[in-house]
């Protein structure tokens, strides 16, 4: 049986790598911004460096989306899987600008000019805000964005990976306020053999869902939270991730009258990247 935050009663809003629809994402302006407009949870991705510095990012290289090069030239969309950052140092990451040119899809967004932070760096950042402005501590949702294909390559082995992350949490002093989420199952068996104090998410992609008894049984235990596309989400699985004693967690959800529906089926909360659209749900 998962160890559920069973004494938690809040709508947990979990701002999707920051506030994404407002600010560039996975950046501390990001960050801050959805500290400013009351969320729970911070939500990011982390990756590796070549110097084993644990960066926020939700690709392990350089998007062709949002990133230009050092020189100021767009990273070519093509090719951008050979800006590796685990072949880079933090130092080289940081010349790259992932904010000036907005985002696509995100029409709100605003452009800055900002560079992929550390995770060390976002966690006394956020940890400074919420001291400075008398918040209640905020909890953090960090993603390992590892995969089989990719160990050696976009990033260390699934055990190394995650020992990289757990140290830069403990070490900011915020492990008991961390959830470890993956769609990666070795890096969430490895946090709980290694009985590192996380709370742990599994997230769950909507394309050929086997179900929640198959995603468990893959996994190999219940986890804290099951985190899945809110496309998955109805009442039949509420009921059922609940009598499991897990926490559901849907992503991405962006529109005011879906979030109003997941919250009324019972979920626990849910991953935004507006987390100005959902600050109903953190009423009482």
């Amino acid at each position: 049986m998962a160890q559920a935050d069973t004494a938690r009663t809040y709508f947990d809003v979990q701002g999707h790598r920051g506030a994404r629809g407002l600010l560039p994402e996975n950046t501390i302006p990001a960050f801050l911004k959805a500290l400013e407009l009351g969320v729970t949870t911070l939500e990011m991705d982390a990756v590796i460096s070549a110097d084993s510095q644990v960066v926020v990012s939700h690709e392990p290289w350089f998007s062709g989306t949002i990133c230009m090069q050092p020189d100021g030239e767009p990273v070519p969309v093509e090719q951008e899987r050979t800006f590796r950052l685990y072949a880079m140092t933090y130092d080289e990451i940081a010349r790259y600008d992932c904010g000036s040119r907005g985002h696509p899809r995100f029409p709100e967004q605003q452009p800055m000019k900002v560079a992929k932070p550390r995770l060390a760096d976002v966690l006394a950042a956020a940890e400074a805000y919420t001291r400075a402005h008398g918040l209640p501590p905020v909890q953090y949702n960090i993603e390992t964005k590892s995969t089989p294909e990719g160990d050696g390559y976009f990033h260390p082995p699934p055990d190394v990976f995650t020992r990289l992350l757990y140290d830069v949490v403990a070490g900011a002093g915020v492990a008991d306020r961390t959830i470890l989420q993956s769609f990666d199952v070795r890096t969430l068996r490895y946090a709980r053999e290694a009985g590192l104090p996380l709370r742990l998410a599994l997230l769950v992609e909507a394309q050929d869902d086997p179900g929640l008894e198959a995603n468990l049984a893959r996994l190999g235990f219940t986890p804290h939270i099951y985190s899945p596309d809110y496309r998955l989400v109805d009442a039949a699985l509420v009921e059922a991730v609940h009598a499991r004693g897990m926490h559901l967690i849907p992503w991405t959800v962006n529109d005011v009258p879906t979030m109003r529906r997941l919250r009324d089926l019972g979920v626990d909360g849910l991953i935004t990247d507006y987390p100005d659209r959902a600050r109903f749900l953190l009423d009482p």
